[in-house]
């Protein structure tokens, strides 16, 4: 089994006029590069390549059929989980590739954690929700501490630790999808990616998960998908376009700062995207 580390990458930044470029470290969580992926024959994502930073939050946006879960799922190995799919290029993290020989799927998912579209608590308690991948881990300290830490990291405890031995099913849809939040980071993975967390819930829920990405970025690096353009305006730090070529494949038009995507983005399609003119 492969054990992969963080490793700062070297970027090129401007020096004052007259004065050589300095070389600064960039600290990749996670970073594409060249990346396919396919469904059997089917080429679904096209030569994206996206860096995605240490604690921050990038947001994944464009309309339906671009590849961005794909894109997502890609980065912690769960693409090849579908009969038939497959990759070409690398996906860095901690400048290893995760699909070289050697390197463990599960253990890297414990490192790379998904929160999925639909909430999905297993037909426990709450508390063993989050107790789970802690056994399966091998958690060896206090596993009572570890769940309220948990719970507590994902904004849920105060609402159930009168409870915690209730059925996850009997939580609100916006408490489950915190619930899966907090089954997620209670591994203490180093990323966390979320495929469009907020499409099943109402807005007060939603808002409550937007608080929660803010606070988490603190301790992991997100990246999440997302149909809404408010959302990924609200909570990302650098946002990546996807758009569809007339083959059906997602390819990546353009990856910056978000504010300068939403307010002066470089491509017409990206500006005729965020202003609604397509969907």
């Amino acid at each position: 089994m492969t054990t992969v580390r963080m490793r700062p990458i070297m970027t090129r930044v401007a020096a004052k006029t007259g004065e050589p470029a300095q070389e600064t470290a960039v600290d990749y969580a996670i970073e594409a590069r060249s990346l396919r992926a396919y469904y059997g024959e089917n080429l679904a994502l096209k030569d994206v390549t996206l860096p995605m930073r240490r604690n921050y939050v990038t947001a994944i946006i464009g309309p339906s059929g671009c590849g961005k879960s794909t894109l997502v799922r890609c980065l912690n190995r769960m693409h090849e989980l579908v009969p038939g799919a497959r990759i070409e290029g690398k996906v860095l993290f901690g400048g290893a590739d995760i699909n070289a020989a050697g390197v463990d799927p599960v253990e890297l998912r414990s490192r790379i954690g998904m929160v999925f579209q639909k909430p999905n608590p297993f037909p426990k308690s709450i508390y063993a929700n989050v107790a789970f991948g802690l056994k399966i881990n091998g958690h060896k300290g206090n596993m009572a501490e570890a769940v309220e830490r948990s719970l507590r990291q994902a904004a849920l405890w105060d609402e159930v630790k009168d409870r915690l031995n209730s059925p996850a099913l009997s939580l609100s849809g916006g408490q489950q999808q915190r619930l899966c939040i907090a089954r997620a980071i209670a591994i203490e993975p180093e990323v966390v990616l979320m495929d469009e967390p907020c499409s099943a819930l109402d807005p007060i829920a939603t808002m409550a998960i937007e608080d929660l990405i803010r606070r988490l970025k603190e301790r992991y690096s997100i990246v999440i998908v997302t149909h809404n353009m408010q959302q990924a305006a609200r909570v990302s730090d650098e946002t990546a376009f996807l758009m569809v070529d007339q083959d059906r494949a997602g390819y990546l038009v353009e990856f910056d700062a978000t504010e300068r995507i939403f307010t002066n983005p470089s491509h017409e399609q990206t500006e005729a995207y965020i202003t609604g003119r397509f969907s």
